[in-house]
């Protein structure tokens, strides 16, 4: 029972992290190694889904880690549709709230407190999941 309960959390974790819309047709499943990320369009390609990923949930601490995980993001939904390419249409960030603390207290005259608070930022990323066909032999 507690490997099916973490099994469940995971798909769901990893179901809020992107999404897709197909646009093409779909094929087999690759593995995410075999995906390149483009930021110009190769000669010729065929578009498979619109995708998009966030770091949300990640453990990734850094703005850097969190683009990292974007992109390790959209590399395994693009596998997932048999795309073995990411055409990156755009990245950015947002703010998903933040967390808060604080403590005060008093005593005789005098009051006293201390805060601290920081926001969760992520990051996202927008491409075209894209099927990059083998170049001829010469």
């Amino acid at each position: 029972m507690k490997r099916l309960s973490a099994l469940l959390l995971a798909i769901l974790l990893a179901a809020c992290t992107g999404s897709h819309v197909i646009t093409g047709t779909v094929r087999a499943p690759l593995d995410p190694s075999q995906v390149v990320i483009y930021t110009v369009p190769p000669p010729k390609f065929e578009e498979i889904a619109i995708i998009d990923a966030s770091s949300q949930m990640s453990l990734a601490i850094t703005e850097q880690g969190n683009m990292d995980v974007v992109m390790q993001r959209l590399k395994e939904r693009a596998a997932a549709l048999g795309a073995n390419g990411v055409l990156l249409k755009g990245t950015g960030s947002t703010s998903t709230g933040g967390i808060g603390g604080g403590v005060g207290g008093f005593g005789g005259n005098t009051a006293y407190g201390t805060g601290l608070s920081a926001s969760i930022n992520n990051k996202i990323g927008h491409g075209l999941a894209i099927f990059v066909p083998p170049e001829p032999d010469k």
